[in-house]
């Protein structure tokens, strides 16, 4: 055990090192510029800061920024062309989680600006909700480059309970590369699972002639 101990110690204080050695670094190359260097370095952040708020006044005129409905299966295709970045919330009003993720979509739409969100009733899709097999509703298609790359189907990959929080939802689409994610993909938000307490009913309904299934959540007596 104290030799555990000892090797962990020393692990510790070469880790100190190496990032005091990097610190030091840093500041000695700030020390050797002079102020045309200075001056040079000052001009690249500024450019670089002009370059992203070009980007995101563009994001926001072409409706990034903010969680929207769209109409018809025309608007969606004309939507997904002009952004790099879509996710796109196949809804149906009568379904109640849909609403929850509507609350949700809505705060991550301000936050990833860099992201398009959208949402459209199935009812007012169904050759689209047919193209891309669309079967539970709610379902999130995540679209790069005008190409659907993943799903979020139901709750399921949300921990299949009604409370899970925004964070999770915000991991799951950076897991899909569809917003700038600064978390750690490798682990969720929060690792609580609920299984045993909520199971997930499928509940049919014909739209159009057509059936989808209806995720939503119950508590098993």
């Amino acid at each position: 055990m104290a030799n555990q101990m000892d090797i962990l110690t020393k692990v510790l204080e070469e880790s100190a090192r190496l990032v005091e050695e990097k610190v030091d670094a840093e500041l000695s190359k700030l020390n050797e510029m002079d102020e045309d260097d200075l001056e040079r370095l000052k001009e690249k952040r500024l450019e670089a800061l002009k370059k992203a708020q070009k980007q995101k006044q563009e994001w926001l005129s072409k409706g990034h920024g903010e969680y929207r409905e769209i109409s018809s299966e025309k608007d969606f295709f004309g939507e997904v062309k002009e952004s790099k970045n879509v996710v796109c919330h196949f809804y149906r009003t009568s379904t109640f989680r849909c609403k929850i993720l509507d609350k949700h979509l809505t705060i991550l739409a301000k936050k990833h600006v860099e992201t398009k969100f959208l949402k459209l009733n199935v009812e007012k899709a169904p050759f689209l909700t047919e193209k891309l097999r669309i079967k539970i509703i709610p379902t999130l298609a995540l679209l790069i480059d005008g190409k659907t790359k993943d799903y979020v189907v139901g709750f399921a990959d949300l921990g299949n309970t009604d409370e899970f929080p925004t964070e999770m939802l915000e991991w799951r689409l950076g897991c899909a590369d569809v917003i700038n994610y600064s978390g750690n993909i490798m682990e969720p938000p929060t690792m609580t699972q609920r299984s045993g307490t909520k199971i997930t009913k499928v509940e049919k309904k014909t739209i159009r002639g057509r059936t989808y299934d209806s995720d939503s959540d119950s508590e098993d007596d």
